[in-house]
Parts: structure tokens; C-alpha cells; sequence
């Protein structure tokens, strides 16, 4: 079943949940690597490089996403969920959202700050749509490594709360979306 229905997720919302969740770690690992790397080392142009690529890859899945969130909207939260835990889910689904179009933006923005695009894996070239700004790229700056690490617990707490109803509610919560 591709789409999504009232007892769980499809397997297109399944696939782009996941390749969402592995670009957004593994782009955050590769990311705080590349911060103790020196400009000069070959291997942080090499990282910078791929980090740009797969964060505009991960752009494009979101919207992906967030299309397929509308053609085929999420089963509802679970009957057996507390109050607390809808509201909770609520704010956390929020937050992922928002971080997986928010990282990418502004990972695009601090990458044409100068006024000049990149290569997406020297197949052709991302153009930059903003102006040069110094405000600009201090800002978008500030903003990625605010939500890349901000991310980090709400992933754990996503986590913990679907492994907590799994295992410990017996809600079968994981079996939705495996």
C-alpha cells in the first residue's frame, strides 16, 4: 500500500520518513566533523562539498514530504495516547518539519552567502538567488547551528517516545511506521 490510511503509514511515507531521518543524522555527523576540520585540509573541501549536495538533496526530499503530507495526510496519533502525549507528539512532528526544510535553507544560504552558487556533485550548479550579505550569511550561520543541534533532542525524544509506546505501552506504534 503506497498511500497512507487510518491504521498506518504507507510505503511512500515510510521511505521518505527514513531517507529523511538518515539524511538529517548523517548530515549533522558530517557536519559537526567538518567544524574541527581546517579550511586547508582536503579533506573538509571534499566534506564542505558533499555536506552542500546532500543538504540540497534533503531540501528536495522535504518537499517531497511535506507534497506527500498533503496528497496522503498521517493516520491519526494512536486512541490510547494521553493528552499530554498527543500534545507532545504534536509539538515534536512540528519541530522535525520545520528543522527538515530550516536546515536546508539555511545551509543553502550561508553556501551562496558570497553572492555566487555551488556544484550539486559536479552534475551542474546550484545558483544563488540572494544577494552578497555578510548580515545574511551571520545570520543563516547562526540559525543552522542552532537547529542542527537544537535537532539532536527532539530526534531523541521522537525516539524514545515511539520506543517507549512500542515496548513499554504495547501500542505497537513502531509497527506504523516500519
Amino acid at each position: 500500500m503506497l498511500h497512507n490510511t487510518d491504521s498506518g503509514y504507507g510505503l511512500a511515507s515510510k521511505f521518505l520518513h527514513w531517507l529523511l531521518a538518515a539524511g538529517i543524522i548523517g548530515l549533522t555527523a558530517l557536519g559537526a566533523w567538518m567544524v574541527d576540520l581546517s579550511y586547508l585540509d582536503s579533506r573538509y573541501n571534499l566534506a564542505l562539498s558533499l555536506h552542500r549536495s546532500l543538504g540540497m538533496a534533503v531540501l528536495g526530499l522535504a518537499v517531497l514530504f511535506a507534497v506527500w503530507k498533503f496528497v496522503s495526510p498521517s493516520p491519526p496519533l494512536q486512541a490510547e495516547l494521553r493528552d499530554w502525549e498527543r500534545h507532545g507528539a504534536r509539538l515534536t512532528h512540528a519541530l522535525l518539519l520545520c528543522a527538515i526544510f530550516a536546515l536546508p535553507v539555511s545551509g543553502y544560504m550561508i553556501s551562496t552567502s558570497a553572492g555566487a552558487g555551488f556544484p550539486f556533485l559536479d552534475l551542474f550548479v546550484i545558483p544563488a538567488i540572494f544577494p552578497q550579505s555578510e548580515i545574511l550569511r551571520d545570520l543563516a550561520i547562526g540559525v543552522h547551528a542552532a537547529v542542527a543541534y537544537g535537532l539532536l533532542p527532539v530526534v531523541v525524544i521522537h525516539a524514545g517516545a515511539a520506543l517507549k509506546h512500542q515496548f513499554l505501552d504495547k501500542h505497537g506504534t513502531l509497527k506504523r511506521m516500519l
